[in-house]
């Protein structure tokens, strides 16, 4: 009985050989793709980015939650804010990621190893390429939950998760390929990273500029040829002035191109001459080291518009009148506000168009300038026209999103007849706004995200990091 069970064993042994034998072989990509998945995230190097990543999205939007309960931002641009922040983060750290990769095994004496192996230096720059991308997707899950929150229901949190998808998809392979292509040159990982960061900056500079070089035609154009700056460009528009895709996809023209030229460099330039040494020949490394680290400083041309003064007739007199529901409101941050303002037109003519603007004043003098942007979602409104003796009914809101004493009035300016002529404006009564402040501590039930993203990565952190110091001890 003995014996047939050991026959029937070394036979079930014989089967699996053959069969092992008769599968195909792993591709030798896949075996790099394992192998740099198992160092990026169970190494714990992911991980500990992600926790920070967390963090970062906690702070901010724990911020755009306190702020929207000022009504100082609606949930369009909330949310489209930390898709920004995620999408900027996240490019950031595959870029680090893939500075890393090569530069990173050259200093750490591994990569004579890698080489090695039967894989080409193609599938091994491959598997690092998709290793580093994983890190995309799982961030930006991370970033889902934030998003919702901020959204407050709107329909725009499932145009912001189908969008941030497919453009951070579009720039994540070109910045871990910039990553990898400035790492494939380094023979230090320092000289790596710091070269990394310097052209991340570089990128980010477009976006940074002031408001009204942005809108001159170089600041356009410069946003346009950056691919980041281009696509916040074009999330912007779609996500917070809800324009379409047929008025602004030129912009997504350039992290597309950017995208295919780094991906071909790194492929087809760089990967099949990838060595233990940086660079592909010592002359070019000579020449490489030779180069200055910064790259170049990118400029903006900014116009001021002069205008020539002209000669002012006197204004006309105007006997419209503006009278507004309330003389006073005592509030607390975070309220709002509602009241009438009354246009009268005692004329025994037809009143030209009329806006009426609403301007707000601090009483403190040492207080900040007010910006009624800020305060109400109705700046200006406008009235065609006034009958004789007719009255027209406009209702606004305001937000009380600082404590202090303010007045709040109305301006009525009927329209010149032409270029050459002026108008009266018309002022109401103030009202006089008293806004107490009060704070709270979990604005909008986003206290629970804000805390619980960061600790259930921090934990699954500190899990990982005992599994592998308990996997070293029982190596010895």
């Amino acid at each position: 009985m003995s014996e047939l069970t050991a026959r029937l064993s070394d036979k079930r042994k014989v089967d699996e050989r053959r069969l092992a034998a008769s599968r195909p072989a792993m591709p030798a990509w896949r075996v790099m793709l394992a192998r740099e998945l198992h160092e990026l995230w169970i190494g714990g190097r992911a991980p500990t980015f992600l926790f920070l990543f967390s963090i970062l999205l906690a702070i901010e939007t724990y911020v755009f939650a306190a702020n929207s309960e000022l009504s100082l931002m609606p949930p369009k641009e909330m949310v489209y804010e930390t898709l920004k922040a995620a999408i900027s983060a996240s490019l950031f750290i595959m870029l680090i990621i893939g500075a890393d990769s090569l530069s990173g095994e050259r200093e750490r004496a591994t990569l004579e190893a890698v080489l090695l192996t039967p894989a080409s230096r193609r599938q091994i720059v491959v598997g690092k390429f998709l290793a580093a991308l994983t890190f995309w997707p799982v961030a930006l899950a991370v970033a889902l939950p934030y998003m919702h929150v901020l959204a407050q229901g709107d329909e725009v949190f499932g145009q912001a998760v189908a969008w941030g998808a497919l453009l951070g998809s579009i720039l994540a392979p070109a910045f871990v390929g910039l990553g990898m292509f400035v790492s494939f040159w380094c023979n230090s990982n320092k000289t790596s990273l710091f070269v990394s960061l310097g052209i991340y900056l570089l990128f980010l500079l477009p976006v940074q500029l002031p408001g009204r070089a942005q809108t001159g035609a170089a600041g356009q154009f410069l946003q346009w040829i950056n691919p980041i700056a281009a696509e916040y460009h074009f999330l912007s528009k779609l996500l917070v002035n809800n324009r379409t895709l047929a008025e602004w996809w030129t912009w997504l023209l350039s992290p597309v191109v950017l995208t295919v030229v780094v991906v071909s460099l790194l492929f087809l330039y760089a990967a099949p001459g990838l060595r233990l040494e940086g660079g592909r020949t010592n002359h070019f490394l000579r020449k490489w080291r030779r180069a200055a680290p910064l790259l170049l400083i990118a400029g903006c041309l900014l116009g001021l518009n002069a205008s020539p003064a002209m000669a002012q007739s006197a204004p006309t007199a105007t006997p419209l009148q503006v009278s507004v529901s309330m003389d006073y409101a005592v509030v607390k941050t975070g309220d709002s506000i509602f009241f009438d303002t009354v246009i009268s037109n005692h004329d025994t003519q037809p009143s030209p168009p009329v806006i009426v603007a609403m301007n707000i004043i601090n009483l403190d003098k040492e207080g900040d300038v007010v910006d009624p942007e800020d305060w109400s979602p109705e700046r200006t409104q406008y009235i065609t026209q006034l009958a004789p003796d007719e009255s027209g009914t406009l209702s606004w809101r305001v937000n009380a999103i600082l404590d202090g004493d303010y007045i709040v009035y109305m301006v009525a300016m009927p329209e010149p007849a032409s270029q050459e002529t002026t108008s009266q404006a018309v002022a109401s009564t103030g009202i006089h706004l008293t806004v107490m402040p009060f704070t709270k501590l979990n604005p909008g039930g986003i206290l629970p995200y804000t805390l619980g993203a960061p600790f259930v990565l921090g934990m699954g952190l500190l899990f990982l990091q005992r599994m592998r110091r308990r996997g070293i001890d029982v190596g010895g």
